[in-house]
Parts: structure tokens; sequence; C-alpha cells
């Protein structure tokens, strides 16, 4: 069905969504950038922030260029295998986020409350399995439920109400019973997104009891604001992921679902660079450092 129309108030909320688009990809790809060529950032937080921002350049690529092309063709219309692709690649990356943000917490759990064995347990091999988990998780979930969704026949209305092909968009049009693939959807949903959820709770909960006790004010500060960013994070992505596909969809119309899916496939992707640039210190003197090297170059 598209998101915009051709109205005033919709051309301005139409390039609006085209500026965060494009400031989500540069934000993005900046702090990869930073993170590939600062030799200060070669640490396992960085490494695990990197695979974040890969996969927040990913999940609006998926759905935006889309959103725009159909918008200045005046046409909505998506193939089948399109729409199966896009919804294979939006879970991919939504389960491999998930995944990633729960260990992202395991992370700075071992830094604040074992920082004497970090190097040992964060290291390199470590977080390359940790990595690998996170997308592997993602295409394992992506692949069995994109594969059953293809198994039902969609004879009924070929009208989308949403502006991109989402699971539960695309269930509402088969003309088969989906009572019993939606309960366990419903199920899994509850496993692929609690158990991250718990993870992270348990590993915050420690956290927080170590950072009370620490003597240094310091020390102390360092700590809550790289968590705080995390937990910032944690709560964009999952709040609105839970809304999505924990809550029933008799509670919430299809534009309330155009309105969070548009936060958790754009604004949070978009918001989490700036959230960890602007909070943490290492990433904001990585940035002066390039910028002072590059208006060197310039004058030179």
């Amino acid at each position: 069905m598209g998101l915009f129309s051709y109205t005033g108030p919709h051309l301005v909320l139409f390039f609006l969504m085209a500026t965060v688009f494009i400031i989500g990809l540069l934000g993005n790809t900046t702090l990869l950038f930073l993170i590939a060529t600062d030799s200060r950032l070669h640490t396992p937080m960085y490494f695990l922030l990197s695979q974040l921002s890969l996969l927040d350049v990913g999940f609006p690529l998926v759905t935006i260029p889309k959103v725009v092309a159909e918008f200045l063709q005046g046409q909505n219309v998506i193939s089948f295998g399109g729409c199966a692709t896009q919804m294979f690649f939006l879970m991919l990356m939504g389960v491999s986020e998930g995944v990633l943000l729960s260990l992202m917490s395991y992370d700075r759990y071992v830094a604040v409350c074992h920082p004497l064995h970090y190097q040992v347990l964060m290291r390199s091999q470590v977080c390359l399995v940790m990595v690998g988990a996170s997308w592997f998780s993602g295409a394992l979930v992506a692949s069995i439920l994109t594969s059953i969704t293809l198994q039902f026949p969609y004879c009924a209305s070929h009208t989308v109400d949403h502006f991109f092909c989402e699971l539960p968009a695309l269930l509402k049009l088969s003309c088969a019973d989906t009572s019993a693939y939606e309960l366990a959807l419903s199920i899994s949903g509850v496993l692929i997104l609690l158990l991250p959820l718990s993870l992270i709770f348990i590993s915050y909960g420690h956290v927080l009891g170590a950072v009370l006790l620490m003597r240094s004010a310091e020390a102390r500060h360092k700590a809550f604001t790289t968590c705080s960013s995390h937990v910032t994070v944690v709560g964009l992505f999952f709040g609105a992921a839970v809304f999505i596909y924990m809550v029933p969809g008799s509670y919430h119309s299809p534009k309330q679902d155009n309105v969070v899916s548009l936060f958790y496939s754009l604004i949070t992707p978009t918001l989490n660079p700036l959230i960890y640039s602007l909070r943490n210190r290492e990433v904001r003197m990585s940035l002066v450092k390039f910028m002072g090297r590059s208006d060197f170059k310039v004058k030179g």
C-alpha cells in the first residue's frame, strides 16, 4: 500500500524520511570506517559495535530504497519473489541484531565485573564466535520462517496493508487457516525476543551492582556512560520488536504497525551511531582526529 500519498504533508514526510535515511547511512558507514582505521578502537566492544553498524546499514537498505522508488514511480508494486526476499533479509537483520545486542551486554558485563579476565574471556576467537552465532541464528530463523510462510496459498487479496513485506502483514493475505502457524510464531517470538532480553537484564543487573560498588567516581561515570548507551539502543530496538511480534494483531492497527515498523527499520538504525558517538569519548576523539587529518591534507 505504500507509505505516502501525494499531498503536501506527505511530501514533507517523504523528504524527511529520505533525509533520515541518508543521515543513518552516513553515520553507520562513518562509524564502520573509524573502527576499521583507528587502532585505539580495535577492541572487542568496538568490533561488536562494527557488526551492529553493519546490520544498521543493511536494515534500511532492505526497505527504504524500494519505498522511495515506488513513490517516485507512482506505483506500489512488488513481485512475489521480491516480497519473499525482502521478508527474509528483514528477519535475518532483525534476529541477528537481537542476538548481537545480548552478546554486547555480556561484553559489558565482563568488562565491568571481571576486568582482569577481560582479555582472556573476550579474546578475538570468542568475538568471532559471537558474531558468527548472531549472523547464523538470523539466517537460520529467516530461512525457516520464510520457507514456511511461502508454503501458504495466497489466492485472496494481493494488497499488502504495509509499506514493505513483513511476515504478519503477509499472513493476513493467505486464504488458508494460519492460526496454528501464528501461534507457533508467537511462541517462537517469545524465545527469539525474551531469551536475548533475559541475558541483557541479567548482565546489566550484575553491571549495575558492580558500578554502585565502585569507589572511583571517574570509573563509575565511564562504566555508566558506556553501558547506558547500550541500554538505550536495546530499549529502542526490543520495544518496537515486542510490539510487532508479541502483541496480538487484534490489539494494533495497520497504521500503528507502519509507524512502529518505520521506527525500528529506519529511526533506530539512524539513532544508534549518534548514541554511541555522542556518549563514547573514544569515538569522539577518533572522529576529531580523522577530521583534523582531513583538514590538514586539504590545507596542504
